[in-house]
């Protein structure tokens, strides 16, 4: 058994190990880090803890056990020597730029050391381990500087002194707020440190500081609500506090407006010419998404039309000083050229293609003419009958053709010419008009010989089952000679192969140049004897009881003198389509003699009180207005040429309305609007506010023989005639406009729908001008579409409610003057 090792009794090296084992217990307690080193201790005694386990013995715990003599350890009488002192070292360096206070320093994120106000050195308070590591940061950037470190990391094997900090100025970016008053503006430096303004500002300065020489760039991350900020000194180079970045805040304006008549699809409006805005159908009212900065240009234009419609823009462009709410986007209805001829020809008017008769065709169509009666059947088909113009040889003349026109037929309709002559034979005598003499037959007999003769301005109405009637106009009597016509027609298209004519009463003949006298009888009292003196251009109306009602037109009065009439009669058909019996039921059975030779007078019109209904007003005699009735029964009458409240002679543009009484019995008028008076020029000018727009002042120029239809609404539409535009001056008018009566029955208001509110200057003293046509593409309507200037026209409403126009007399496509054989038909 081995007792010793090395010559050392095991008592004794047991004895050492403990010694040993309290020494290094010891030196641990004394010497803690990092003044002396502790790794290398550890270490140390790590090792001698395993070798004093004392269970395991084994070469390698002995080999330990040999080494404690080298330690020193001697018998167990000897004190333990302390171990060498460890080794340590400084961490410092230098500083520069350092101008401000407030500099914090650290060492391995601890070991603070606040450097003080231009201090161009530093040192830690605590050193570091031989071979330690270091790493140097700044913890506290001193106030208006930014300091960075250089060579801040490494292992420290001698006093570290190369560790340098430089601090350079940082200098703030700001500068002025000038007109912002709103809220929500963001700026932003260099693309971000987002800076929130607060309403009303005038200065702003951004958070985080730029160093000396570095960029800063200002911009506008979110705008004001309302406002428009722009920055200028936005960017550069900050060698000083940056101030004098401005930021100017300008004011942002709505551009919006309304809309009126929008009825279709597609409209879409342009702002300065893009900022595009879809109006939707029926809309009143729009708002560019886009706002403009204050005192910014705009300008409102119509990029697409909408389908069937055209829009024209009213005080679109100007300066944004303000919200912009004045902008008026007015559509109106298109035109569209149908059918006919774009010009009238060398000879003053087409001559008319008739075709077969009966029989229709797509080449086939009435001569030019102006005074035509038309009228419409429940099957949607016009008809037209006479007027004045060219037959098919182009000779001008008193015509009594009659056609039929099917909408439904080709691409735009066809004409049928369906009886009636197609000449029109020479007149009689010198200065008697070409014209078919009449074919009277045998009075209340229809006949398929029997035929008016030709004529023009004739009165007519339809009945309940269909039927025309007509009465005088001027024309050719049954013997050839020209005057003025008393006699009635019924037309029944439903009568033989193409419908056939009665004779119902009235003059087959007429004294040239002159015409019957009226038989009155008692006023209010129906008679067989009683009849309507010979006239042409008298206005008419049905009542809901199937009355026939005459106003007035230019003829003959009960004592045979000549003028403008303003007789008011009522026509009450006989049943099973009899003859029936005329009542003279209101206005005056004479006309005043003419003024001058060869003149015709005119009774003077009673206006009462404007909008007040009284039973001694009455409208003046006239020629050639235009009349309808309304919803609720009552006839209208608009203008025409004849007589004023003064019984001046001239072109009326006074409106009014009659309400028959009750049981058939007379009525009261009422002046509704218009004027009172022709004026100094022979009539009075019109006046048509804004395209589109509704306004009590508007009224159409005085004007004789304009065409109207009325709409499923109730509201007239007037378009053109002979008369004055907005400067007073005389023509052929093109214009378009729309009545709409109130509905509590007082005046309503006129809106001028389309057309030229001037006629071209006259070329030469007394001769008239009007605007020529624009007729596009045939069968395609467009808004710049219009026809041209013309009076005599005849007009319809078809089942859909578009309003047709044929022929008169007036400017074709040209600009060149005659009768008219051209088809319109407008879309409201």
């Amino acid at each position: 058994m081995v007792d010793s090792f090395g010559g050392v009794p095991f008592s004794g090296a047991l004895s050492g190990i403990l010694q040993v084992d309290l020494a290094l217990n010891k030196t641990m307690t004394e010497c803690p880090l990092p003044s002396c080193n502790r790794r290398k201790s550890i270490s140390f005694v790590k090792g001698l803890s395993e070798m004093r386990s004392g269970i395991k013995v084994g070469i390698s715990t002995l080999l330990a056990i040999a080494l404690i003599p080298v330690i020193g350890c001697g018998g167990g009488s000897k004190p333990t020597p302390p171990p060498p002192a460890a080794t340590t070292y400084t961490i410092g360096g230098t500083v520069t730029g350092l101008t401000g206070t407030g500099l914090v320093l650290q060492d391995d994120g601890g070991n603070n050391v606040t450097v003080s106000a231009s201090a161009t050195s530093f040192t830690f308070n605590a050193p570091v381990l031989s071979n330690g590591a270091y790493s140097v940061t700044v913890l506290t950037q001193p106030a208006g500087e930014s300091c960075t470190v250089t060579n801040g990391n490494g292992m420290a094997t001698a006093n570290v002194t190369n560790v340098s900090v430089a601090c350079t100025p940082q200098y703030t970016i700001g500068g002025t707020i000038t007109g912002f008053i709103g809220t929500g503006l963001v700026l932003e430096d260099n693309g971000g440190d987002d800076l929130t303004v607060s309403a009303n500002a005038t200065s702003f300065t951004f958070p985080t500081p730029v160093v000396s020489g570095g960029a800063y760039k200002v911009t506008v991350l979110t705008q004001p609500a309302g406002e428009n900020c722009t920055v200028a000194n936005d960017s550069g180079t900050a060698t000083a506090n940056v101030t004098n970045a401005n930021v100017t805040c300008t004011q942002l304006y709505t551009i919006s407006g309304t809309v009126t008549g929008l009825a279709g699809t597609g409209l879409v409006l342009q702002d300065n010419g893009g900022d595009n805005l879809t109006v939707s159908a029926n809309a009143t009212n729009f708002t560019f998404a886009t706002l403009v900065v204050s005192g910014g240009a705009y300008s409102i234009t119509v990029l697409t039309q909408p389908t069937g419609e055209g829009c024209t823009v009213t005080n679109g462009s100007g300066t944004a000083t303000a919200n912009v709410n004045n902008v008026s986007v007015v559509c109106v209805g298109e035109w569209t050229w149908m059918g006919g001829s774009s010009a009238v020809g060398l000879n003053d008017g087409q001559a008319g293609v008739y075709g077969t008769l009966g029989t229709p065709g797509p080449t086939t169509v009435p001569g030019g003419r102006e005074q035509s009666t038309t009228w419409s059947d429940a099957s949607g088909n016009v008809w037209l009958f006479g007027g004045y113009g060219h037959d098919s040889a182009g000779t001008g003349g008193q015509l009594n053709d009659l056609w039929k026109f099917d909408p439904t037929l080709g691409t735009g309709g066809e004409w049928t010419w369906m009886s009636g002559s197609t000449i029109s034979p020479p007149g009689l005598g010198y200065g008697i008009p070409n014209g078919e003499p009449g074919v009277y037959g045998t009075l209340e007999t229809a006949s398929p010989t029997n035929v008016p003769g030709g004529r023009e301005q004739t009165t007519s109405w339809k009945d309940a089952s269909g039927k025309l009637w007509l009465f005088g106009g001027i024309g050719i009597d049954s013997v050839g000679e020209y005057g003025f016509l008393s006699d009635l027609w019924k037309f029944d298209p439903t009568l033989g192969a193409n419908g056939e004519w009665t004779w119902m009463g009235g003059s087959s003949t007429a004294p040239n140049y002159g015409g019957q006298p009226g038989v009155y009888g008692t006023l209010g009292t129906a008679a067989s004897t009683n009849i309507p003196g010979g006239r042409y251009g008298a206005v008419t109306w049905t009542d809901a009881s199937g009355n026939f009602w005459l106003f007035g037109g230019n003829g003959y009065d009960s004592t045979g003198t000549n003028g403008y009439l303003n007789d008011l009669w009522k026509y009450t058909p006989g049943t099973n389509g009899n003859a029936g019996n005329w009542t003279w039921m209101g206005g005056s059975s004479t006309a005043p003699p003419s003024p001058y030779p060869g003149g015709e007078g005119g009774k003077p019109g009673v206006y009462g009180t404007l909008g007040v209904a009284a039973s001694t007003n009455i409208p003046g005699g006239r020629s050639s207005a235009v009349s309808w009735v309304d919803a609720s029964g009552n006839f209208w009458l608009f203008g025409g040429l004849g007589a004023d409240s003064a019984g001046t002679n001239g072109y009326l543009n006074d409106l009014w309305k009659y309400t028959p009484g009750a049981n058939g019995n007379a009525g009261n008028w009422t002046w509704m609007g218009g004027s009172n008076t022709i004026g100094s020029n022979g009539g009075q000018p019109g006046v048509y506010g804004i395209l589109g727009t509704t306004a009590a002042t508007n009224v159409p120029g005085a004007r004789f023989s304009p065409v109207s239809w009325v709409d499923a609404s109730g509201n007239l539409w007037l378009f053109g005639g002979q008369g004055y535009d907005w400067t007073g001056a005389e023509g052929y008018l093109n214009d378009l406009w729309k009545y709409t009566p109130n509905v509590a029955g007082d005046t309503g208001e006129w809106t001028w729908m389309g057309g030229s509110n001037t006629v071209p200057p006259s070329p030469a003293f007394g001769t008239q001008t009007g605007q020529p046509g624009i007729y596009g593409t045939l069968g395609t309507a467009a808004p710049t579409n219009s026809p041209g200037g013309r009076f005599g026209a005849g007009g319809w409403v078809d089942a859909s409610g578009n309003l047709w126009l044929f022929g008169g007399q007036g400017n074709d496509s040209t600009g060149a003057q005659g009768y008219l054989n051209d088809v319109w038909r407008y879309q409201p």
